[in-house]
């Protein structure tokens, strides 16, 4: 009798301890499922201040000139479904910026309540801008831009757009110039004018 009993215990120990397993398993399963539908991609802010890569060719006088951003058809263009939210702080040329103007940009990347900021800006003075931010330790923010306007087609704006949009989700916190395909902190790029580039400073001029 005592051997039966002793068996029949080991068997309902083993069943219980086999559904205590696959319950555990099931939690693991439940909980998994829950942190991946829960997980949440952090907004991008898309700030448009104007610059080459905004520019329109004016038939009549032979200019370039704006008449509005293009960002939103370049994203669409490229079909990314990333959430982002976009403010126009101006269009403009980025050689005709002010001390004003870059405070503005500044302000606006310090109340932004998003931590990642991708800002569209002219190449000329992009470094200038750069270095006006570069104080921003909290938020990753990336600067680009393009060397020909997005309407006239055969641009690098599609691709800067691209290269930006990665650079600010993998980036550590700081600020970034991203041009040609390279990604510049704000402390050691410029631009060379004659070869139509950025780089290093520590690349001859």
């Amino acid at each position: 009798m005592r051997p039966l009993c002793f068996n029949l215990f080991k068997i309902y120990c083993a069943k219980f301890l086999s559904r205590l397993l696959l319950l555990s398993i099931h939690l693991c399963l439940s909980w998994s499922v829950l942190i991946a539908g829960t997980k949440t991609r952090f907004m991008i802010r898309f700030l448009i201040t104007g610059g080459t890569i905004d520019k329109e060719y004016n038939e009549l006088n032979g200019e370039l000139f704006f008449p509005k951003s293009h960002l939103s058809i370049m994203l669409a263009q490229a079909r990314c479904n990333y959430p982002v939210v976009t403010e126009q702080l101006m269009l403009k040329d980025s050689l005709e910026m002010s001390v004003s103007d870059r405070e503005t940009i500044k302000k606006a990347c310090l109340t932004a309540t998003e931590n990642y900021i991708l800002i569209t800006h002219g190449t000329d003075t992009m470094v200038e801008t750069a270095k006006c931010l570069g104080g921003i330790k909290d938020k990753t923010i990336v600067l680009f831009g393009a060397m020909v306007p997005y309407s006239l087609g055969d641009s690098d704006a599609l691709f800067n757009l691209g290269c930006a949009f990665s650079a600010v989700q993998v980036l550590q916190n700081g600020v970034y110039i991203c041009m040609n395909g390279q990604i510049f902190p704000w402390d050691n790029v410029q631009k060379l004018k004659h070869l139509g580039i950025f780089d290093t400073l520590q690349t001859l001029n």
